[in-house]
């Protein structure tokens, strides 16, 4: 029997990145036993609707064995006493492969919105219970591409482009709100509406090295929390990977990525959101999420390592170890006197970063980095230095790459 039938329970999770490698370490251990673990807690919740805002893989183009997990989970949660789930593209996600199997997916209540198609309707569902009640309605708006949003024209300037996406923006969720708002009124029926989104709001919390790709141009992400129109009842957001509130909200959050993308995630606590309604009346509880793959940084002197590194060995910890050394003494076999430290145990280093070799180098040259030590800022950079570029003119250039690199990661491989 189903505890409190009064309350209506929805589970929102986002940024799986289903596929994503760690320094050449594959994880499908890890995401399969992050599904496994998710599945079983929305049947041990009793939870009525699962919300994917976003990102489900780390690519465009996800390989079979991304594609098997995340198809045998869908099948999974849609066999439990779940009975909708809604899953919404991100911007590391093809919209054309999200939206191909919908049509053999909703035969298991399952949603999949890949784009926008300039139907709102396209993105309101109405959620029903057992009876075929209604008991929410979702605005499942997924990551809104530029082209979707905004009218290019010839001669506008950076400012003009950050408005015109902004605006964009808000106008979808005030005209889907208020279609929601319609149906609701229609219904007669005392329902939460419930809004979805992958996107990057004003003073979001990211951390170095969590993936996170700046969606559009400059500070074009950065939308602010009033985009929102009051008569949400819960906005499900995806794209950030720090839990976290919006503008100290208790109901516009972002649920984080559960599995950390990287080593700047290493001590983040991961969780997934448990949202409870009463009619419209909202409760949320954040639910921690299992650690499944230790990762550890480290970082300091050559006794900090050493030290740290021997405490991980005493207790038998299988962690993935990031090394960044920055001791005064210059060690040129750091490598290998890392790997005599942990042989034999479960520990295993998957990137060493010597920075006094690195800087002893690059007083002369920049040969010694490699891509893992540059963002694609720097070597725009490094390119504007070696061919002399006046610094008054490198502000607009960085604004034209930023567009251009926007532009890229908006392509949908998986289209004809």
């Amino acid at each position: 029997m189903r505890d409190e039938k009064h309350q209506f329970k929805i589970l929102h999770t986002s940024d799986w990145h289903i596929g994503r490698s760690l320094y050449g370490r594959k994880r499908y251990d890890e995401f399969e036993l992050f599904l496994n673990w998710l599945s079983d807690t929305i049947q041990q919740k009793e939870v009525d609707a699962l919300l994917v805002a976003g990102d489900i893989f780390d690519t465009s183009a996800p390989n079979n064995r991304s594609q098997q997990l995340y198809y045998r989970f869908l099948c999974r949660v849609a066999a439990s006493t779940c009975r909708h789930v809604v899953v919404i593209a991100g911007n590391h996600d093809s919209p054309s492969f999200i939206n191909a199997p919908q049509e053999l997916l909703k035969a298991l209540n399952v949603h999949v919105v890949g784009a926008t198609s300039g139907n709102l309707e396209d993105e309101i569902l109405v959620l029903g219970n057992e009876t075929d009640s209604p008991e929410a309605i979702v605005c499942a708006v997924p990551y809104l591409r530029d082209r979707e949003i905004r009218m290019a024209e010839a001669g506008e300037s950076i400012a003009d482009k950050q408005n015109k996406i902004t605006e964009g923006i808000r106008s979808h969720y005030k005209d889907i709100v208020k279609l929601a708002e319609q149906k609701r009124a229609k219904l007669d029926a005392e329902i939460p509406i419930i809004a979805m989104g992958h996107l990057y709001t004003a003073g979001g919390k990211t951390v170095d090295g969590d993936g996170v790709r700046e969606l559009y141009v400059g500070s074009m992400a950065h939308v602010d929390a009033g985009i929102f129109p009051d008569s949400v009842n819960y906005v499900a957001l995806g794209h950030l990977h720090v839990p976290q509130k919006v503008n100290n909200s208790d109901i516009v959050r972002y649920s984080g990525a559960p599995i950390p993308v990287g080593f700047g995630e290493a001590k983040q606590e991961k969780s997934v959101c448990l949202v409870k309604f009463a009619s419209t009346k909202v409760d949320v509880e954040q639910i921690k999420v299992p650690v499944f793959q230790e990762l550890e940084s480290i970082n300091g002197s050559w006794d900090d390592i050493s030290e740290r590194l021997q405490e991980l060995s005493n207790t038998g910890s299988s962690a993935w170890v990031e090394i960044v050394y920055e001791g005064d003494e210059i060690i040129g076999d750091l490598r290998e006197r890392l790997d005599a430290l942990i042989a034999g145990s479960g520990l295993e280093i998957l990137r060493v970063k010597n920075n006094r070799i690195v800087e002893r180098v690059l007083n002369q040259t920049h040969r010694q980095e490699t891509l893992d030590d540059l963002t694609v800022d720097d070597v725009f950079e490094r390119c504007l230095s070696a061919h002399e570029v006046p610094e008054e003119q490198r502000s607009y250039l960085f604004h034209a790459y930023h567009e251009i690199v926007a532009s890229l990661q908006e392509d949908d491989a998986m289209a004809e």
